[in-house]
């Protein structure tokens, strides 16, 4: 269904719930001004519809994470029943069924699919709780403090998570207490090269930059302080940041070679959301543990880290009455019955095919609107993940022209996001339901919304 507005944007009700969030709410929080949030009653689909009655075309899946749309049938059902029945048990004392299961198949669906044995899960809370997971596994494991992690990356912003963030505007107010074992080297970037060469598509990245890249990396590697590399395949809030294609294959070979664990965060990538059911699929390179999340319930909060069996039996003594790391809410039923039933909706169907031919229509969509003038920047991205960079007159990032046309097409309908280091690129990360005429309609509403 294509946007309905009933009522100017904000409508009267979402204006006075924002004076009642920014009374109590840290004001930090919730971004608020004249055009800006509105707030959620419902939702189906690709549509969200407001406290004042307006339906919305959301293009964010509500981060990420309502990749089949929002309220699928079988999903509220399962939610039902187990809620009916519990949903709350004591994830390591007394556990429920259902995180067992869910262990199961979240070892089926990676390690196992990939032909490398079982996998071993660390359920958690949040995307950052998994990757603060995994950052233990790989010190109890290799007894290296170091962190290789990357320039744009994002991974959370808990401590243990944030001190791997490499965006300086998350970091900075916090550095004074964040600990110092991350190092961070430039994520490659093919239309802005950190490494000095034309801007280009990935596909036809300079042999100099990956041996340049490589020789950087060697020279921190055989320190021997080292114990991960932490990456995204493809940077999410970074700006949809594709990597050539000597990057994951690389980081593999030095990970095997200097004896560190290889870290995939593919909490915001996972589950068919670049076109492949994991991101590190397309360049058919494995890590040692992996970063699961949003998507993975569609709408709960539960994340899961999962390494190989081998690593995690090496990493983590057996309990003896009380966990290293645990939770109280670790493995909640209805989390966990979520994600068996929206696993089992994401293997039933062909996503992948379905996100890639949606990816491309869409990428060929924001090429005609490139088109119509200089100010709309570099296309990137793959499958259902896609961004397109805003610019000045002057071929420079305007975050405040991203921001403005955020809000622009909030009045026009339609959910979007800017992004990127910058904050200036317009990410597009709809649900995969998302039809061409909803991509048609959303795409000639922010042609109209000119600079």
């Amino acid at each position: 269904m294509l946007p309905e507005l009933k009522t100017p944007i904000p409508g009267p009700r979402s204006r006075k719930l924002a004076v009642e969030l920014r009374a109590h709410e840290s004001r930090n929080v919730t971004y608020v001004s004249p055009g800006f949030p509105v707030f959620w009653e419902q939702a189906q689909g690709a549509n969200v519809w407001d406290v004042d009655g307006n339906r919305f075309l959301d293009l964010t899946s509500g981060f990420g994470v309502a990749s089949l749309g929002y309220t699928p049938e079988k999903i509220v059902a399962a939610m039902q029943d187990q809620a009916a029945r519990l949903y709350h048990a004591m994830g390591d004392v007394h556990p429920s069924a259902e995180k067992a299961a869910l262990c199961r198949r979240l070892s089926q669906l990676t390690f196992e699919k990939w032909h490398l044995g079982a996998g071993k899960v660390i359920l958690t809370n949040s995307g950052s709780e998994a990757v603060e997971a995994a950052l233990k596994t790989a010190w109890l494991a290799t007894q290296r403090r170091g962190v290789l992690a990357f320039t744009g990356g994002y991974h959370g912003l808990g401590y243990g998570a944030l001190t791997v963030t490499g965006r300086s505007f998350f970091r900075d107010p916090f550095a004074a207490q964040l600990a110092d074992f991350a190092t961070f080297l430039p994520f490659p970037h093919c239309q802005h090269c950190p490494f000095g060469a034309t801007a280009r598509e990935p596909s036809a990245c300079l042999p100099d930059c990956m041996n340049t890249f490589m020789l950087r990396a060697e020279d921190l590697l055989k320190k021997k302080t080292i114990g991960a590399i932490l990456v995204e395949p493809l940077q999410g809030r970074g700006g949809e940041v594709v990597p050539p294609g000597w990057f994951l294959p690389l980081l593999r070979s030095l990970a095997d070679h200097y004896g560190v664990l290889l870290i995939f965060d593919e909490i915001y990538t996972g589950f068919h959301r670049t076109g492949r059911r994991f991101a590190c699929d397309r360049w058919n390179v494995r890590p040692d543990l992996i970063c699961l999340g949003k998507a993975l319930t569609g709408g709960f909060p539960l994340a899961a880290c999962v390494g190989k069996a081998k690593i995690m039996d090496a990493a983590w003594p057996a309990s003896t009455g009380e966990a290293l790391h645990t939770s109280t809410f670790l493995g909640n039923p209805l989390g966990c019955r979520m994600a068996l039933e929206s696993l089992d909706l994401l293997e039933a169907d062909s996503w992948s095919a379905r996100v890639e031919k949606l990816g491309r229509y869409l990428h060929r969509g924001l090429r005609k609107l490139q088109d119509t003038s200089k100010q709309w920047g570099w296309i990137r991205g793959l499958g259902l993940m896609r961004g397109i960079e805003i610019l000045d007159a002057k071929g420079r990032p305007d975050a405040a022209r991203a921001g403005q046309l955020v809000e622009a097409m909030l009045a026009r309908g339609i959910i979007i996001l800017s992004g990127g280091v910058e904050q200036n690129v317009l990410s597009f990360t709809p649900p995969f339901v998302i039809s061409e005429e909803e991509i048609d309609f959303a795409l000639g509403q922010l042609a109209e919304a000119k600079f």
